[in-house]
């Protein structure tokens, strides 16, 4: 099953890039500029993804040449470094190297996450605004949201995944199980992008402060709960923000050990 997690991964990854890049040449055919620079725009948080990439790389041993450096400017670096981590599960798996494999496919889970917070988050909402209020019959932006959605809710099921490959005792879940990780991912945030996109229709910018206000109460209730994964009181905060605007559609666990109360607190706000 940890083999059949890169490789969909890996899938998944290559058809976001291709319907991201159609729906860029659709709206730069049809003349669309402002959906087209807009679409373009969600591509720049990425900026901050394609660095933490080169920072690994150097990690790693890998001088950041020419080469690669043009790669992370294209928006291909993440792309390349997937690939390459993908592949190296894969032969660690044929290996059976069960340490090297957990190694391998945490780094994986945790940069595709990452990117697909990053990235894929702003262009699904942007593409499901479109089809929502702009152009119903849009088809290009419509499989662009799509995609979009299932390699989000597919990022955050591998990274569930990964983090109870981690628990003593543990081992990989069965296919039935992802599968069903995923339907609820998927709808999950289906309805939570869906209700944003309609909010925003109706109610245009007041779509800003209702989000501001749930990301408020969920930056000051992950702060309450005093959590212990950055040490540093500012790098802390931050990572209470950040997180807090990630709660505005999804809930990721953070935190060691049972996680029911925090689920079912979660869930009563966001509804």
């Amino acid at each position: 099953m940890r083999g059949a997690v890169p490789r969909l991964s890996l899938t998944l990854l290559a058809a976001e890039s291709g319907a991201r890049l159609c729906a860029i040449i659709h709206y730069l055919v049809r003349g669309q500029l402002g959906w087209f620079g807009l679409t373009i725009a969600c591509l720049v948080p990425g900026y901050a993804a394609q660095l933490l990439s080169i920072l690994w790389f150097r990690a790693d041993g890998h001088a950041p040449g020419c080469y690669l450096l043009a790669l992370h400017l294209l928006q291909l670096g993440l792309w390349k470094r997937d690939s390459r981590r993908y592949w190296d599960v894969l032969r660690a798996e044929a290996g059976g190297g069960a340490g090297e494999v957990l190694a391998q496919l945490g780094d994986v889970c945790v940069l595709r996450l990452l990117e697909a917070l990053l990235q894929t988050l702003p262009h699904l909402l942007l593409q499901a605004y479109v089809v929502v209020a702009v152009d119903p019959a849009g088809f290009i932006p419509g499989v662009s949201a799509g995609v979009s959605l299932l390699s989000l809710a597919w990022a955050l099921v591998s990274y569930s995944h990964f983090t109870c490959l981690l628990k003593p005792g543990h081992l990989s879940p069965p296919a039935a199980v992802i599968l069903c990780l995923l339907l609820w991912r998927t709808g999950m945030l289906g309805t939570r992008v869906l209700a944003l996109v309609l909010f925003a229709r109706l109610y245009s910018f007041w779509v800003f402060a209702v989000a501001g206000v749930h990301w408020l109460l969920m930056s000051f209730w992950l702060g309450a709960q005093q959590t212990d994964i950055v040490a540093q009181p500012c790098r802390w905060r931050l990572f209470n923000c950040l997180l807090g605007a990630v709660y505005i559609f999804c809930y990721i666990n953070v935190r060691p050990g049972p996680s029911r109360t925090r689920v079912a607190v979660f869930y009563a706000v966001s509804t």
